[in-house]
């Protein structure tokens, strides 16, 4: 079962808005056994819409559309959708009672613009929005579904998850899709690839292995396709041990889940706590830990030691040791994250110390370079690490080899 996404609007392809839409119907359309194999942006244009449509049918089973269904003069898609299917517009009284029971609720006067929300082309079965004044509007041609629908977020979810999932689900027969993410840190795309060739050689043909990299963290998404449900499910978790047996020290997760989180859950297992001393990633990391709900369990604070002064008074690092070896060196890293755990008595602590750019680098400390740091009541670790990206690239990277490294100590034995 194919689909196809097309989301309308000037604000998409000049960056004033960002599309969501088109991600969270490609979830949900996967959810239920379709292949989408295409998504498309079109600027607000009569020509460019209707092109676009013609070019999508019988290409499709189901083409969803959002965006272009308001009020104002540069909504025109329902004017495109109406001479695309030889149709003629008319007031949908559904539609238009609802619309009015709507304005009263708001103590807002109808008006004609109201009221031609409820006008949808004869040739559609309108979909009703309790949500928003425009309907959504379900068309077919040529062996395709056109979905239309609002391009307000949650206006849309409602149309899908109200009228759209369960009318496909009922059209057409489900094949099961499954998606397992693996989430790793420590080796490089390109590296982990190499490591995985004869993994991937071997996949049985239902499953495929794509490779989603984000500073550092690399998510390894296994996605298995057929008829049986139970039988996929037996197949993904067979090839899952074999990652784990190929790439143990990589795995952090068998499942969606980033590694902040999966060091809040290690420390929570544990009942242990964490604080962290940050100079180049300025909070990032204590930003990070504290956007998991429940982080309080376990999180007991940070300093900010940008600069040199802080790293000595609050942190205890001594004068002579920056002087001798700088602020970007494993002694210093080192110090800082003793000079925190002694501070908030926590069971780990977690340092950063390096130049995120763009300048501020030397022959001998380029930017990029970063010294990490964990102490507990193991001792002290630290980490060296060279990056070179720009700025805010690099602060992410910092963070996550610096959690990478927490994670490592936390479940050393």
């Amino acid at each position: 079962m194919k689909a196809q996404i097309i989301t309308i609007g000037d604000e998409l392809l000049i960056g004033q808005t960002i599309d969501t839409n088109s991600a969270w119907m490609g979830a949900e359309l996967s959810k239920i056994g379709f292949d989408v194999s295409r998504k498309i942006s079109v600027h607000d244009s009569y020509h460019d819409i209707k092109n676009i449509l013609g070019e999508v049918t019988g290409r499709a089973d189901v083409v969803l559309i959002t965006g272009g269904l308001g009020p104002t003069s540069d909504d025109i898609t329902k004017k495109v959708l109406c001479d695309f299917f030889n149709s003629r517009m008319v007031i949908n009284a559904e539609v238009l009672s609802m619309v009015e029971e709507m304005m009263k609720k708001r103590g807002i006067a109808m008006i004609e613009r109201n009221r031609l929300q409820a006008e949808v082309p004869e040739a559609c079965r309108a979909l009703t929005n309790a949500r928003g004044t425009a309907p959504g509007m379900w068309f077919e041609k040529e062996g395709t579904i056109f979905i239309s629908m609002p391009g307000i977020p949650y206006e849309m979810q409602y149309i899908m998850n109200e009228h759209v999932i369960p009318d496909l689900k009922k059209r057409f027969s489900s094949r099961c899709i499954i998606h397992r993410n693996i989430m790793t840190y420590g080796a490089p795309e390109a590296r982990l690839a190499e490591m995985l060739t004869g993994f991937e050689q071997s996949l049985p043909e239902c499953i495929k292995l794509a490779y989603l990299p984000n500073y550092g963290v690399i998510k390894l998404r296994l996605t298995a396709t057929g008829e049986n449900k139970n039988l996929l499910e037996k197949t993904v978790n067979e090839q899952v041990n074999i990652l784990y047996e190929i790439i143990p020290d990589l795995i952090f997760s068998a499942t969606e889940e980033s590694l902040e989180s999966f060091v809040g859950r290690s420390l929570r297992k544990g009942n242990q706590t964490m604080c962290t001393a940050e100079s180049c990633t300025g909070g990032k990391i204590a930003s990070m830990i504290t956007g998991i709900p429940g982080s309080s369990e376990y999180f007991k604070g940070s300093v900010i030691a940008y600069d040199n002064n802080i790293k000595e008074e609050l942190l205890k690092v001594p004068r002579d040791v920056i002087r001798k070896h700088g602020a970007v060196s494993e002694e210093v890293a080192k110090r800082m994250a003793e000079g925190a755990r002694r501070l908030l008595k926590t069971d780990f602590s977690l340092s950063t110390s390096g130049i995120a750019g763009p300048d501020g680098g030397t022959r001998e400390k380029p930017v990029g370079l970063v010294w990490i740091a964990v102490s507990s009541d193991r001792g002290t670790v630290a980490e060296k690490h060279l990056f070179y990206l720009d700025r805010i690239a690099n602060i992410n990277r910092f963070s996550y080899a610096a959690l990478n490294l927490l994670r490592k100590q936390i479940e050393a034995k």
